[in-house]
């Protein structure tokens, strides 16, 4: 049961606010970043901004009803995966070259069209891995190895912060990063005995100053301190 304050938070005008993403900046990307395989920044404008649109209409819908902002009941990492979901499937429509890989779960994310048989491989040794994440760095895969990786840092609320009293924020990119990271990138984060948690590799020092070297967008003004760190 959603109690009166959060009722009132839920009908506040902050919260309306809340459900329209923040626009980009327009000086924010970085001409001199180097991308692979036909991609430019002006693609991955694109696509950012059709996710942006496309959270706004979600949630302004979701308001209409009065329904809290997908962020604010989606849990962190399920919402994570939509961002970067949407991105590899919007990417393509703008730079031709590229195309979402068909395969079930295949690596990488995105790789070069006519490449491979159906545009499907398991694991391609050519292409583009995306990740999205609150995290500023810190990011995980599932597997140590080469591959040029691009992360979409963003900030939002999520429900966590409700139960919290945080203030409600819109949706913003912050960051996007990217560069060709090989194995000794990572670094795989252990568990204990008894735990039943997913064995990751993490994104090393080494990897994270290689993609923050070859940074693509960034945001204009300080971050939130809802923005997770690692």
């Amino acid at each position: 049961m959603i109690s009166m304050g959060k009722r009132l938070m839920a009908d506040s005008d902050v919260e309306r606010k809340a459900c329209t993403p923040m626009p980009l900046d327009d000086n924010g990307f970085n001409p001199q970043a180097k991308l692979p395989l036909g991609l430019a920044s002006a693609h991955i404008k694109r696509a950012m901004n059709d996710y942006r649109e496309f959270l706004g209409f979600i949630n302004q819908g979701l308001a209409s009803k009065r329904i809290q902002r997908l962020e604010s009941f989606l849990m962190p990492a399920n919402f994570s995966s939509i961002v970067g979901e949407f991105m590899a499937a919007s990417i393509p429509k703008y730079c031709k070259a590229l195309v979402k890989n068909n395969y079930h779960n295949g690596h990488p994310d995105l790789v070069p069209a006519g490449v491979f048989e159906k545009d499907a491989c398991l694991h391609g040794d050519r292409g583009i891995e995306i990740k999205a994440s609150r995290h500023v760095s810190g990011w995980q895969g599932h597997n140590a190895e080469n591959v040029w990786l691009m992360v979409f840092v963003f900030e939002n609320n999520s429900p966590r912060d409700l139960a919290r009293d945080k203030p409600a924020i819109p949706f913003r990119f912050l960051k996007v990063i990217g560069a060709e990271l090989t194995k000794a990138d990572w670094q795989f984060s252990g568990r204990s005995a008894t735990s039943r948690r997913t064995i990751t590799a993490s994104v090393k020092r080494s990897g994270f100053e290689k993609m923050e070297a070859n940074w693509i967008y960034r945001a204009a003004g300080p971050t939130s301190a809802v923005v997770e760190h690692r």
